[in-house]
């Protein structure tokens, strides 16, 4: 599994989510290839993001939205 967490430069969320991210996968007893990303409002709409944090299982929005970028 690869969890991608892409993020604003502004978020306070990082560490937050990481202990999340780990405290899932230790209660499910799995394993994954987690990478955290900051990038701007620009790449989060070419990505077509739809806020910070945005975190992506293996490509797939975990909790997509109508909008795209972090404004």
């Amino acid at each position: 599994m690869k969890i991608t967490c892409y993020l604003s430069p502004a978020c306070g969320s990082e560490e937050e989510l990481k202990t999340n991210i780990d405290s899932a996968l230790a209660a499910e007893n799995i394993s994954a290839e987690v990478s955290t990303q900051r990038i701007n409002n620009e790449k989060a709409a070419e990505l077509g993001l739809s806020g910070s944090p945005t975190i992506l299982i293996d490509g797939k929005e975990l909790q997509p939205s109508a909008g795209t970028g972090f404004s």
